[in-house]
């Protein structure tokens, strides 16, 4: 897992216009919370915080003015149509300290030999891990998978010290065999002579 250092600016102005201006500057508005502590409001660097945050549960130290947070994102606004940053919330966490997030679920492996279709069911699951090692993703394996079968949620590699957050029994990806179309024979469904 990733671990990114980030400084950031306590936020002054609040309100809409205030927002845009901030992001014209390529400043992101935040807030930090957790751990009964009040929320904190901030404004982050664009750039780096767009390069962080391409890592699934990155582990931010961040830098507010001087004191040192340990974070992870909780919550990332963007614009839909351009992918832009507009906002993100920060949980203060504490190395030991176990917490729950979604990461992605990866396939793997070679499906059995013929026609079959992977359908993806879950593209992330909900683990439970210590805030510092938190895995970039799980592993759903189909090596010698065939139509018909399928790969549950407590069927995942999960890292060293994670623990299943959702039902073991889902269904995370099914396979399925292919139904190749068959030409119709001859003399049925033929073109009509004029």
């Amino acid at each position: 897992m990733a671990d990114v250092k980030i400084s950031a600016e306590i936020r002054k102005e609040f309100g809409k216009g205030s927002a845009r201006r901030a992001r014209a500057k390529d400043r992101i508005p935040g807030v930090i919370y957790g751990h009964g502590t009040d929320p904190v409001h901030v404004l982050l660097p664009g750039y780096d915080l767009m390069m962080a945050l391409k890592n699934p549960n990155v582990l931010i130290t961040l830098d507010v003015e001087g004191r040192q947070e340990l974070v992870i994102p909780k919550a990332v606004q963007r614009e839909v149509l351009v992918n832009r940053l507009v906002h993100v919330d920060l949980l203060v966490v504490k190395r030991g300290e176990q917490v729950t997030v979604d990461v992605p679920v990866h396939i793997e492996g070679d499906l059995a030999p013929g026609q079959h279709v992977t359908e993806q069911l879950l593209s992330t699951v909900r683990i439970e891990a210590e805030a510092t090692h938190l895995p970039e993703y799980v592993v759903a394996s189909v090596q010698g998978l065939a139509g018909g079968d399928h790969v549950l949620a407590k069927d995942l590699k999960l890292a060293p010290g994670s623990v299943l957050g959702i039902d073991g029994e889902e269904v995370v990806v099914a396979i399925s065999s292919a139904q190749a179309a068959e030409a119709p024979a001859e003399g049925e469904g033929g073109s009509e002579e004029a």
